[in-house]
C-alpha cells in the first residue's frame, strides 16, 4: 500500500473517492455527482489529502484535513474490505503526528443504511480507541444526519 499526500486531488482521484464516498458512508449522505463531492472538497480550508493506494492505484483509503473557525478538522473514509487492517489508525496517527488537535462529527448510532443496504456502523468505538474524545453535548443534528463531536487534543 502507498500513502500519498497531496493538497491537489485529480480528476480520477475524485472520481475514485466520489465511488468510496457513495458505498461506504451512509445512503444520506452520497451525492448525487461528481460535482457534488467537488463542491465540498472546494469549500474545505487548507485542504490536505491523504490517500492509501493500492498496487493498481486503486484508492482504498483517505483522510483530509482542514481549517474551519480557527480549528483543525479531517474526515476519514477507509474501504470496507480493508476494515481491522490498520490503514484508519495509520491515518490518525499521521494527522497527529503534524496537528495538536483534530475535531471530527461521526455519527454515533447504528441506524443508518449503505447505499448497498448494509447497516452503516457507527465507527464512534473506533475513534474512542485512537484517543479521541466524545463531547456528548457538542451535536450535529441534521435531517439527513445525526452526529457527535469528537477531538483529539496532543496535549
Amino acid at each position: 500500500m502507498e500513502f500519498l499526500s497531496t493538497s491537489e486531488l485529480t480528476e480520477n482521484q475524485k472520481a475514485q473517492l466520489f465511488e468510496l464516498w457513495n458505498r461506504e458512508y451512509p445512503a444520506t449522505l452520497n451525492y448525487a455527482s461528481i460535482q457534488g463531492l467537488d463542491d465540498y472538497l472546494n469549500g474545505l480550508t487548507e485542504a490536505t489529502h491523504v490517500l492509501i493506494l493500492d498496487e493498481s492505484k486503486s484508492v482504498k483509503a483517505w483522510h483530509v484535513d482542514f481549517v474551519r473557525e480557527g480549528e483543525k478538522w479531517f474526515a476519514i473514509i477507509v474501504d470496507s474490505d480493508f476494515h481491522g487492517q490498520g490503514l484508519g489508525t495509520e491515518l490518525l496517527n499521521r494527522a497527529k503526528a503534524k496537528e495538536s488537535e483534530l475535531n471530527g462529527w461521526v455519527i454515533d448510532q447504528d441506524n443508518d443504511v449503505k447505499q448497498n443496504g448494509d447497516s452503516y456502523l457507527s465507527p464512534l468505538g473506533f475513534y474512542l480507541n485512537n484517543g479521541f474524545e466524545q463531547l456528548k453535548d457538542k451535536r450535529l443534528e441534521l435531517q439527513h444526519l445525526s452526529a457527535v463531536l469528537i477531538r483529539w487534543d496532543k496535549h
